[in-house]
């Protein structure tokens, strides 16, 4: 297991879709996943700290939660199939107990940054499809995602064919 960081949320130019970079904290290597518009809106609130006025659907769940005296422990990319990835989001209720949900890795992600927990993904996941960055600082994986990222070429080479929403 690895832990990573939501570096960047980006379209894909080849088809317009909203890709989310995850980019693990060990090395320099990131992992792009394409998601849904609705979930890359409720992730790219969840980035700047922001809020609707009327909670969206992540943010429910987080105060839902809450309210229930549980929290969100920790958000896990377990596996992926045919070029569609699966998560789990483990919360511990209100007498400690750990349970284990099944969700998308998009709505995982959203919840992740509302409840302020670590994401993970599994070793064999991450090793299938993260990509190698050539950037050793900050700045540099900054120009990497703006200038040099290439999701047109990293789906070819994955051969994932069309994106699936995640």
């Amino acid at each position: 297991m690895r832990e990573v960081v939501i570096k960047a949320l980006l379209v894909d130019p080849s088809n317009n879709s909203p890709v989310v970079l995850l980019k693990d904290r060990k090395s320099q290597r990131a992992l792009p996943i394409w998601i849904g518009d609705a979930e890359a809106i409720s992730i790219a609130f969840g980035l700047q700290s922001e809020d609707f006025p009327r909670p969206l659907t992540h943010a429910l769940m987080k105060e839902m939660l809450e309210d229930l005296r549980a929290s969100v422990e920790r958000v896990v990319i377990k596996e992926v199939k045919d070029g569609t990835y699966f998560a789990s989001i483990f919360v511990k209720d209100a007498q400690g107990g750990l349970l284990e949900f099944d969700a998308r890795p998009s709505d995982s992600l959203a919840l992740s940054l509302r409840a302020g927990c670590p994401i993970f993904i599994a070793d064999a996941v991450f090793d299938a499809a993260a990509i190698e960055s050539p950037f050793a600082e900050e700045d540099e994986f900054q120009e990497f995602v703006e200038e040099d990222l290439d999701l047109k070429e990293f789906r070819r080479r994955r051969g994932e064919g069309s994106a699936k929403n995640n």
